[in-house]
């Protein structure tokens, strides 16, 4: 049975148990969340934020307020997270709280657009800053970046299918790093100031608009620096992975969630006091622009440092989505394949490779960035609907014990913002917030003939029994919570059965 990193629960006498294994701790769910939210977005997104803002000073001003937005939302999700302690994040607080159909709704989008999707722009991002050496005059060759994001991704899925305790590591190395290259960008920042050269800084440049930003552009700005905080709500997806979660996600997104947002707005500072914003704006590579004006030889720094950002981003996605996947399969909302673990590594393989397999697709389709904008949609509409799942929670069960209890006005806020996002939105791009609804609608006649419909034909019934046996035999996976599945022992109509018939062993 397990060994190394796993672990084994059960009985005296019964039969031996796998489950989940509880190794994050405070410091590495400090780097989970640091490490999804500071990724491609802190050296993208600042070009967007001055566009549609129209001055530094309004920029910065957004910046902050994306901060503190993340930090309401983040609030929000340690209350649903310690009330609700399952891994699965936003999909397991709906489904408990709405439903099975609003649940897998969500569970549907996610997997089919919204992980794959940011998995595979982060990827492209890193195979671009690490050829860009190698093709210093020109954009690096489509097929060259194309294998080396899938190499990557690959790596990747190896590491956190092997050990649960690897794949941590790598993040809290990799989190130190780009914490590391964004303070050498503050730090040089600080020193342009104290040379006198904050120019741009002054509150006379700074609030000198170039345009007048209308109520939609300050929409479109809040869009682009929310995508650079985007990852805040990760820690969610691995409660049971967590050492008293109780504690330690609370914890967890007090430290985090303010640290980012100084670093971004400091960031962004220094940025400004070695670019206008005319150069800021003609910049494709912001960071890399900042690199070649101010630290000379030493500059190819800058790209190395988003080479190590994305890396260590690619991992954060893959273990947080899989878990996202485990947990919908073991609700019953996906194969029951998904809902298993490795019996000696004890990390959900099956799940893992289901998300690097869709990231991969989506790779090959070819125009990626398209679909960033569905992606930001969707995203915000499932923060929503889960916020609004906590005022649900508060009247449907108000004695339900909750170790946090945030002020009300905390969720409204939120939501309150959350409606201004959507709503103009939707007033700006109908087109793109229309095929978004129209990828979550898709999910419902999935869901009544995939999750509803019991009582399928003995050959549906045969199909996935047969799947789910030679899943286990090329996986070597087990249940969780249970012992290794025998051959004769599998489930068949009870692949779609809820988590009470499927999470268990006879």
């Amino acid at each position: 049975m397990a060994g190394g990193d796993g672990e084994q629960r059960g009985a005296p006498g019964g039969p031996a148990r796998v489950a989940l294994k509880k190794e994050i701790g405070l410091v590495s769910a400090c780097a989970i969340i640091i490490g999804n939210i500071i990724g491609s977005g802190i050296f993208i997104s600042p070009k967007g934020v001055l566009e549609h803002t129209g001055s530094v000073g309004l920029a910065l001003i957004i910046w902050v307020l994306g901060g503190g937005i993340a930090a309401l939302g983040s609030l929000c999700y340690a209350e649903l997270g310690v009330t609700i302690p399952k891994s699965g994040g936003d999909y397991s607080y709906v489904t408990e709280i709405f439903g099975g159909l609003a649940g897998f709704l969500l569970l549907w989008s996610a997997v089919l657009i919204m992980y794959p999707t940011s998995l595979a722009v982060i990827a492209l991002t890193f195979s671009n800053y690490v050829l860009q050496p190698v093709f210093p005059n020109c954009i690096p060759p489509y097929n060259a970046s194309r294998i080396l994001s899938m190499v990557c991704l690959l790596l990747l899925t190896w590491v956190n299918g092997s050990s649960v305790r690897w794949a941590t590591r790598i993040q809290d190395i990799f989190t130190a790093g780009k914490l590391l290259a964004l303070a050498l960008i503050i730090t040089v920042g600080f020193i342009q100031i104290f040379k006198g050269n904050y120019e741009e800084l002054t509150p006379s440049n700074a609030f000198n608009f170039w345009m007048t930003p209308s109520v939609g552009h300050l929409a479109l700005a809040f869009l682009q620096g929310s995508f650079a905080f985007s990852g805040w709500n990760f820690l969610n997806y691995v409660t049971e992975e967590l050492v008293d979660p109780r504690r330690n996600l609370p914890r967890a997104i007090f430290i985090s969630i303010p640290l980012v947002t100084f670093v971004y707005t400091f960031t962004n500072i220094a940025y400004f006091t070695a670019m206008s914003p005319q150069e800021l704006l003609s910049s494709n590579a912001v960071a890399v622009t900042f690199g070649e004006k101010l630290l000379g030889y030493f500059s190819w720094v800058m790209p190395v440092s988003v080479a190590l950002s994305t890396f260590g981003g690619i991992n954060g996605y893959l273990f947080t989505s899989s878990r996202l996947c485990f947990s919908g399969a073991r609700e019953g909302h996906l194969p029951s394949l998904l809902a298993m673990i490795h019996v000696e590594h004890c990390t959900p393989i099956p799940a893992l490779l289901v998300c690097c397999l869709a990231t991969l697709i989506i790779m090959l389709v070819g125009d990626t960035y398209t679909l960033i904008n569905y992606v930001s949609f969707i995203n915000y509409l499932c923060y929503g609907v889960t916020i609004i799942g906590l005022i649900v929670l508060r009247w449907k069960k108000p004695k339900i014990f909750r170790p946090i209890k945030v002020n009300l006005l905390i969720p409204a806020t939120y939501l309150a913002f959350w409606a201004f996002l959507l709503i103009f939105s939707l007033y700006s791009e109908p087109v793109v917030c229309g095929v978004g609804l129209i990828i979550i609608l898709t999910g419902v006649p999935v869901f009544f003939l995939g999750v509803y419909w019991r009582n399928k034909p003995k050959c549906v019934n045969r199909l996935i029994e047969s799947m789910t046996c030679w899943g286990q035999k090329l996986c070597f996976v087990v249940y969780p919570q249970g012992g290794v599945a025998e051959e004769d022992d599998l489930p068949s109509a009870r692949s779609q059965q809820p988590r009470s018939e499927t999470a268990t062993r006879k």
